[in-house]
């Protein structure tokens, strides 16, 4: 790709520069639109190729403050799959080349006659990925998958407490009002106000790990890590198949891999059998009842195969529903094309969700964290 004239940008590295500002914003940076063109323009009159230019010029104007320095780092190494560029001495001359992997599917003769990568390269495998169904990926990437996993921060729902703290809005705060009035000389000057405090709600994830949930059982635990990991006092996740396990121990692990082999040593009943009605039954009588499904928002990531009896998971879908803030529920197949929830399981459940959502591949995913988030 030849260098940009002074000024503008071509087509190609927008595109880039703006998946890479939505990557940004999933890992909590605010990268706004007006700062997102400040980048561009910046880039016009750097080298777009430099890979020190495109990180310098990103970090001075997407980054908000000293928070976002590491999502940063973190992001540009992701989105361009290669280490975050750092300082070098002033005698150092030579500038290092922008590590960028080829294509997830490289074509015949890739790599021949080529100029070198160019930074719409990787953009273009990650945005790709992004829609790809779970169930269809390779091993490669699957891989791949992970690191996008790894920047993945859910919104926190929050809910009004009962304590209530100042604010310049809100109700009057009688005793506060009466106490300046007082240091005052006796003269009501203005009125103070208070509004009630917003805390984490809580979230519940069930998810289905049976036997047609296979391909998509590790994409939905990674999804849980980082559910725990962002909210580790409020978040509760279960394992749901022929038997009820809860894996929110084992999920606290900072690290994915290690988290996902502690919980699948944990799940006895991996790509077992399905049993949503019993399963869910003993979930509501032991922990749900008690409060885990108070008033939070409950999250079921299953396909709806149920081999037991639909018109029980109907009951307990019901009683679910009286319990909880918000019932959402995750289905892989309903992201394909002509899906519709015709299975038993299914029929018997949707009457008591609130969301009705897909989750098989990374946008969805994104998508069921803003679900979860304006809950």
């Amino acid at each position: 790709m030849a260098e940009p004239p002074t000024g503008t940008a071509p087509r190609d590295v927008v595109d880039t520069l703006l998946g890479f500002a939505r990557t940004l914003r999933s890992a909590g940076v605010p990268a706004s639109p007006d700062r997102v063109e400040a980048m561009l323009e910046a880039l016009g009159i750097l080298r777009v190729l430099d890979p020190r230019d495109v990180y310098w010029a990103g970090r001075l104007t997407l980054c908000g403050g000293p928070d976002d320095l590491d999502r940063y780092d973190c992001a540009f190494a992701a989105w361009f799959a290669g280490e975050m560029p750092r300082a070098v001495p002033a005698t150092a001359q030579r500038r290092p080349e922008l590590a960028v992997s080829a294509p997830l599917d490289p074509g015949p003769g890739a790599g021949e006659d080529s100029d070198g990568p160019d930074l719409a390269t990787r953009a273009g495998a990650d945005e790709v990925l992004r829609h790809r169904d779970v169930g269809d990926m390779t091993p490669a990437e699957r891989e791949h998958l992970r690191r996008l996993f790894a920047l993945l921060v859910p919104a926190s729902p929050m809910r009004p407490a009962r304590r209530r703290r100042p604010s310049s809005g809100g109700s009057v705060h009688p005793a506060r009002t009466v106490r300046q009035a007082l240091h005052d000389g006796g003269e009501v000057r203005r009125l103070l106000h208070r509004r009630p405090q917003a805390r984490p709600r809580r979230v519940v994830l069930l998810v289905d790990v049976s036997g047609s949930m296979t391909p998509y059982a590790d994409a939905l635990l990674r999804f849980a890590h980082a559910a725990v990991r962002a909210r580790p006092g409020s978040t509760e996740v279960f394992t749901i198949g022929t038997r009820l396990t809860r894996v929110t121990r084992e999920l606290r692990l900072r690290d994915p891999d290690k988290a996902l082999a502690a919980s699948g040593s944990a799940i006895p009943d991996w790509s077992g059998g399905t049993r949503l009605g019993e399963v869910l039954k003993a979930f509501l009588d032991r922990w749900g009842q008690r409060g885990t499904a108070r008033g939070a928002v409950v999250v079921l990531c299953s396909d709806g195969w149920e081999r037991g009896d639909a018109a029980l998971l109907g009951e307990q879908m019901t009683r679910l529903r009286r319990l909880a803030h918000t019932v959402v529920w995750v289905n892989p197949h309903k992201g394909r094309t002509g899906y519709e929830p015709l299975t038993a399981g299914m029929r018997a459940a949707l009457p008591s969700v609130d969301h009705f959502v897909s989750g098989h591949s990374m946008a969805a995913f994104e998508e069921l964290t803003g679900v979860i988030g304006r809950a």
